[in-house]
């Protein structure tokens, strides 16, 4: 069988360990061939590609990024499906394993209702797609913001100023939650609950009068009620028509010195969270879903997605794994916040 491979989105960690799982996986158990789509859909799109062989994959598995590139280039469209398609028959490909998250599965649910063999392997950095426990590259970049956090506190409690760090989180606070939990800070603020902008403010300006450390975490996403700190409604969209979200930090540090009367600086994490070496256990669930993705293409299976559910690789319909994005439910926030820190 001929594999064709694509990154699509954004960057993410884990990315090579799929990609090495599968080669090996294949090449090793089935004798299949393998090609790599270069940057995303762009790829089978523009007849970008390069051959991927066992010597091309054996050592990547921990490194950051993707070796074939990637973009968020919509391949969804009628006119692209085609091109598609009659790319993938001219390389030869038997079937096409895309990687990545609600926007690159979408459009290879179409492909699948098309007549192309696809199986999905899910990325997200912020574990919002449905149908599997957990996507990889969020525990590392979890794993990297615990530590950027657990620095700054020193610099917050050392000189009485109160700090908000901005995480990724466009819809989803699960990143904001768990590393506000980790680091127990003065607040997690995710966008499925509007915060309140004077209760920040007093629990940031008595943490601060206590001597204690002040770190606000916050999800690029987060609204605040009644629009006290929003965002700029004229920012630019990708292909998908996603806003690109960010600078909240900036903004509510302002309200919150303001508020709170005490010093208040901003740190805006960024790209940080997605780049570098996975942590292991990315490492290890990336070789379990790519190998798992080429023994679905071998069972005949089209139109899934691998995933982890309960500890174990399972297969779930694309359909059912982009129709709602997996956000925190409002009562799991409500329910950990006895554990955040308290003057």
């Amino acid at each position: 069988m001929r594999i064709g491979l694509l990154t699509g989105g954004g960057d993410c960690p884990g990315l090579n360990g799929v990609i090495r799982a599968a080669v090996l996986q294949g090449a090793r158990a089935h004798g299949d061939d393998f090609i790599g789509y270069l940057d995303g859909w762009r790829g089978p799109l523009e007849g970008l590609s390069q051959p991927l062989g066992v010597p091309d994959v054996e050592e990547i598995l921990p490194l950051g990024g993707t070796i074939l590139g990637a973009s968020r280039t919509n391949a969804g469209r009628a006119d692209r499906i085609d091109r598609i398609k009659a790319q993938l028959a001219a390389d030869g490909v038997d079937a096409l394993m895309p990687i990545g998250g609600e926007d690159t599965l979408g459009a290879a649910a179409r492909l699948a209702g098309a007549g192309v063999r696809c199986v999905g392997v899910p990325k997200t950095i912020d574990n919002d797609l449905s149908g599997t426990d957990v996507t990889f590259g969020f525990t590392t970049a979890v794993e990297i913001a615990t530590e950027a956090v657990d620095r700054l506190r020193t610099t917050s409690r050392s000189h009485h100023r109160a700090l908000v760090v901005e995480v990724m989180g466009r819809h989803a606070g699960w990143i904001a939650l768990h590393v506000g939990l980790a680091t127990s800070a003065a607040a997690a603020l995710i966008p499925e609950v509007e915060f309140s902008l004077p209760d920040v403010a007093a629990r940031v300006g008595a943490l601060v009068a206590a001597r204690r450390d002040a770190v606000v975490v916050v999800a690029e996403g987060a609204v605040a009620r009644a629009g006290a700190v929003e965002g700029d409604s004229g920012a630019p969209v990708d292909e998908f028509g996603h806003v690109q979200v960010g600078g909240i930090a900036g903004l509510l540090a302002g309200r919150l010195a303001e508020l709170a009367g005490v010093e208040t600086r901003s740190v805006v994490l960024g790209h940080v969270q997605r780049g570098g070496s996975p942590c292991a256990f990315d490492r290890v669930l990336t070789t379990r879903l790519g190998a798992a993705g080429v023994e679905a293409l071998h069972r005949g299976q089209s139109g899934v997605m691998v995933a982890l559910r309960g500890g174990a690789i399972e297969t779930v319909s694309l359909a059912e794994a982009t129709a709602t994005l997996k956000t925190v439910p409002p009562q799991t926030l409500a329910a950990h916040a006895p554990l955040f820190a308290a003057a």
